[in-house]
């Protein structure tokens, strides 16, 4: 053989590994080396991602991806079917039992407050005892999400034990869009407060939960709940345009 066949002989599987190579050089910077050609696909896939979470890699490696990709849920998982909520709402649970994050746990409550059901509310009545005054008043406005009578009673025990005056300020809120007698019974406790601005709260509730207007007056509404004859306020022209906007 000459040394020229000898040549081109050698030349060509080393040409070929070495553009075999430059290949796949080129297809990790594209892609960034992360999960191959189908990374994009499974980051929104809800099934990849809970089964990601499983083995302990979910919401990212960062705190910041973490909370990030926890949010997006939250945002999301109204939208999923039964059997995907309920796999998601078992992983939220694992956070609210073991997340050492007071932001993780306080996403947790926003996702679990997009869905109803019973494994939902077991998140919000965790948020609601959570050692964090943030997430107990995420779980107050998540309770609001939903007219039912065990979210009612959640609220108004808020109320009743609730040492953060922002977490009874929140529970009051929620209650605002629960026309119920429960609702109603602990809102106009809550006109006794001596803080003026509880009470304050209270009447601004009150008339989203009763419809009615006795003014600004706490004791007049205490009559006017009690049964007392009581004569409601005229509505006024601003009161009317904050209803239409």
């Amino acid at each position: 053989m000459s040394i020229k066949t000898q040549s081109r002989f050698w030349s060509r599987p080393i040409t070929t590994a070495l553009t075999v190579a430059v290949v796949i050089t080129a297809c990790c910077g594209v892609m960034g080396c992360q999960d191959g050609p189908m990374y994009a696909m499974k980051s929104v896939n809800p099934y990849y991602r809970w089964h990601e979470w499983q083995s302990d890699e979910a919401f990212g490696t960062t705190e910041h991806e973490r909370r990030q990709q926890l949010a997006q849920l939250a945002e999301n998982i109204g939208g999923y079917d039964g059997a995907v909520q309920t796999k998601w709402l078992s992983a939220l649970n694992h956070v609210m039992d073991t997340d050492e994050s007071t932001e993780m746990r306080r996403l947790a409550v926003m996702a679990a407050g997009n869905v109803d059901g019973q494994s939902a509310l077991q998140i919000l009545e965790k948020g609601m005892d959570d050692d964090s005054v943030k997430v107990r008043m995420q779980a107050c406005r998540a309770l609001g999400n939903h007219r039912t009578d065990e979210n009612v009673l959640l609220l108004a025990s808020a109320l009743g034990s609730e040492t953060s005056t922002d977490v009874k300020h929140a529970a009051m809120r929620a209650l605002q869009d629960q026309p119920s007698p429960k609702a109603v019974e602990a809102l106009r406790l809550a006109l006794s407060d001596r803080d003026p601005s509880t009470q304050n709260l209270a009447i601004v509730s009150l008339r989203g939960a009763t419809g009615k207007d006795y003014g600004d007056d706490p004791e007049i509404w205490i009559a006017a709940l009690d049964g007392q004859p009581v004569e409601e306020r005229p509505a006024r022209f601003a009161d009317r345009l904050r209803e239409l906007f």
